[in-house]
């Protein structure tokens, strides 16, 4: 019997709270009522904002407690399964695991069960695009992908049809590791940078999320971290495996690293091996190279340099990730709306080679924006902001040594249609003009993937 056979026998008519109807939890809900757990959804949200989702869970057998009292009740419950974006100390799950209540996640759930290999990225930036590329070099080589996590798949629903010879390749948040008790065969973190402060309260408590992707592993495992990121560098005296570290700047002892010379290599004790050459890869930006040497360094030894240097000159990227829109009169509009952090915005400013128009600005995460002030200054000619965060972002870039209102044009607008229009009106021949917006979307927009949509359809709108 497998370990999900025995979960499910175990948990059989037990009562459990799945909070949040989102992308990772309802397919997870149609799993337990047919294995006969009673399930009471818990929402913020109403019946009709749920629309055919409610109806669709209600026939099945779903119970619901919806309204601003959803969380009121958890007492009730054997266990509770919260939502991958919640913070596990909210003051009604604590209160819950006061009371004997089993807190978890889609995500523990499956770390728990899963029967094949696993391979999670975690980081302030890149987790997605390297998620995706470890993804893509496994697949090509001839493996059975399950790609989830914080891309937005659950894959707690498909336990049972995964087989110990397939992998699984997931990326992790510091909301999803912060209860985590159960580390992956292959740890990547690809760095670490101020963010969700808003909701961790502190750096120490942010960073200490992020060790729980290593601090499980055992002498067999594989820990992949970035040498030239001092925070995750710091993390080497925790590693209990293989350590592997990834390098622009230095050849690490093992791990990918970038040459003099421009090319991406793999250093085993002394021995390197060319890949590569860094101007071959497809996704722009030396953030892109960053994000292959962590990929590589996952992978080294299961995919051959063969399979990674045919990925890494035909792999386009991941939407929202300085992606592509569309040349209207000889100006390119590109969408980074998941650039939700200032690490990220320097990392698309810096993937041009020329000055941009550049939209940024939306919700306060509460982390600072002066460290991107200077990059501003120098790679963007027009920066129109909107959102709460507009005026802070403004007075961190004026308040910059490089700052020359002569050099820098700074325009405040009050919704997506208008940075738009406002964009088009100023951009010449020439011009390229990409939505950065340093923050989260949730002052207007329910996640950076629905604020890229929204941007992308404006600008395909345009004529």
């Amino acid at each position: 019997m497998t370990k999900a056979e025995l979960f499910f026998n175990e948990m059989k008519n037990k009562k459990c709270a799945v909070i949040g109807v989102g992308v990772s939890n309802t397919d997870l809900i149609k799993l337990f009522l047919k294995k006969g757990i009673a399930v009471t959804v818990c929402d913020r949200k109403d019946k009709d904002a749920l629309g055919n989702t409610y109806d669709d869970l209600k026939n099945l057998g779903a119970e619901f407690i919806l309204g601003d009292s959803y969380l009121d009740t958890l007492t009730d419950f054997d266990f509770v399964v919260r939502a991958p974006g919640m913070y596990f100390n909210n003051p009604a799950l604590k209160s819950a695991r006061d009371k004997g209540v089993a807190v978890t996640s889609e995500m523990e759930l499956f770390f728990d069960l899963c029967p094949c290999k696993i391979y999670a990225v975690t980081g302030s930036d890149g987790k997605t695009t390297t998620t995706t590329i470890i993804s893509d070099l496994l697949s090509r080589s001839g493996k059975k992908v399950y790609k989830g996590g914080n891309i937005g798949r659950a894959l707690m629903p498909l336990i049972e049809e995964i087989s110990e010879e397939d992998a699984a390749v997931v990326e992790l948040s510091s909301f999803q590791l912060i209860s985590m008790r159960k580390s992956p065969d292959v740890a990547v973190i690809t760095n670490i940078a101020p963010n969700h402060l808003d909701v961790h309260g502190t750096m120490e408590e942010y960073i200490d999320s992020k060790k729980n992707l290593i601090f499980h592993q055992n002498a067999f495992s594989r820990t992949v971290l970035n040498l030239d990121n001092e925070i995750t560098n710091n993390l080497s005296d925790l590693v209990r495996g293989r350590l592997v570290r990834f390098s622009r700047k230095a050849v690490p002892e093992c791990g990918a690293y970038l040459d003099s010379d421009g090319f991406l290599c793999y250093n085993t004790y002394g021995k390197s091996e060319r890949i590569i050459h860094k101007d071959d890869i497809r996704i722009p930006g030396i953030h892109n190279v960053e994000n292959y040497l962590a990929a590589i360094s996952a992978v080294w030894g299961e995919v051959s340099p063969e399979v990674i240097a045919e990925t890494a000159k035909t792999f386009g990227g991941v939407e929202h990730r300085i992606e592509f829109v569309r040349e209207l009169d000889g100006v390119k509009w590109y969408n980074d709306s998941i650039a939700t952090s200032p690490t990220r915005v320097l990392a698309g400013l810096n993937s041009f080679n020329q000055k941009l128009i550049v939209i940024a600005g939306g919700y306060d995460k509460k982390i600072p924006f002066e460290p991107m002030a200077d990059t501003v200054n120098e790679k963007v000619k027009v920066l129109i902001l909107m959102g709460v965060t507009a005026e802070k972002i403004e007075k961190a870039v004026t308040g910059s040594a490089k700052y020359n209102p002569e050099n820098l044009k700074i325009v405040h607008v009050s919704s997506m249609e208008e940075a738009v229009s406002k964009a088009r009106e100023i951009a010449q021949k020439g011009d390229i003009i990409t939505l950065s917006p340093a923050c989260a979307s949730f002052d207007l927009y329910p996640n950076f993937e629905a604020r890229g949509i929204h941007f992308k359809n404006l600008v395909k709108g345009l004529s």
